[in-house]
């Protein structure tokens, strides 16, 4: 179990309140989930972390990492799952958390994964989700929003339990190659919106919408680092031919 449970990391979005964080850990150590990576301008004062997590999950408070951002953050996963209770015509479409968590199980045992939580306050922006490979929703009785150490024990403990299931029952569950990282993917991504504008099949009114369903139908589907070459050279085969264009050369 915990070979798996080793691939997964919480992460932790602008947090407000060390406490929080504190709590949070105290949950991930219960669930078997040793690394929480806190996004954040500065390091949460450590009493109140501590005194939260108690002497049982001491170490992950101490060990906790500290990014500026959350692209820094997620750099080196390959399967990314945003959590969120918001919904609107510029969000994408969420997935309930037990489809999502069964989603991610294939992918644990080749894949670093992460769950992402946003502020206590507003959650995760959309600039946020669009990081994420999929979006996952806790299903409330009142659509109300839970506090955060209660949705990081709710996400983890279905972790949890699948990865409990597939070793009690040695149920063959597909496993999934591993998926090019976080960082790759923007590299793409990135390559990818400069091809579409050079040759202008994007305009300025719509290209952020359609850069947005380019991350999603990608991240869904979870590209090969191979795969990723593969794109990467034929946009830059693009590139070069739409230079020579402009320039009259013979590519």
């Amino acid at each position: 179990m915990s070979q798996l449970l080793d691939q997964v990391a919480i992460i932790l979005v602008r947090p407000k309140y060390a406490e929080n964080i504190g709590a949070a850990a105290r949950i991930a150590a219960n669930m078997g989930v040793s690394r929480i990576c806190v996004v954040h301008d500065v390091m949460p004062t450590m009493e109140p972390m501590l005194k939260m997590a108690t002497h049982h999950a001491s170490h992950l408070i101490r060990n906790l990492e500290l990014f500026d951002t959350l692209e820094d953050a997620l750099a080196p996963f390959s399967w990314v799952v945003g959590t969120s209770a918001r919904q609107g015509r510029q969000r994408r479409s969420m997935r309930s958390l037990k489809p999502a968590i069964k989603v991610s199980l294939p992918r644990l045992r080749e894949n670093h994964s992460a769950f992402v939580f946003g502020p206590e306050d507003r959650g995760l922006s959309n600039e946020d989700l669009k990081l994420c490979n999929i979006i996952a929703s806790i299903p409330t009785a009142d659509f109300s929003s839970l506090n955060l150490a209660q949705s990081v024990g709710i996400v983890l403990y279905e972790v949890f339990s699948g990865v409990q299931e597939i070793n009690s029952t040695a149920s063959q569950i597909t496993t999934l190659p591993t998926q090019a990282s976080s960082r790759e993917m923007e590299g793409i991504y990135s390559l990818i919106e400069k091809t579409l504008q050079e040759i202008e099949y994007l305009k300025e009114t719509d290209y952020n919408q359609w850069m947005l369903n380019i991350r999603h139908f990608l991240g869904r589907i979870g590209l090969r680092a191979r795969e990723v070459k593969l794109i990467k050279g034929y946009c830059r085969h693009i590139l070069r031919l739409a230079e020579s264009n402009k320039s009259g050369r013979t590519p």
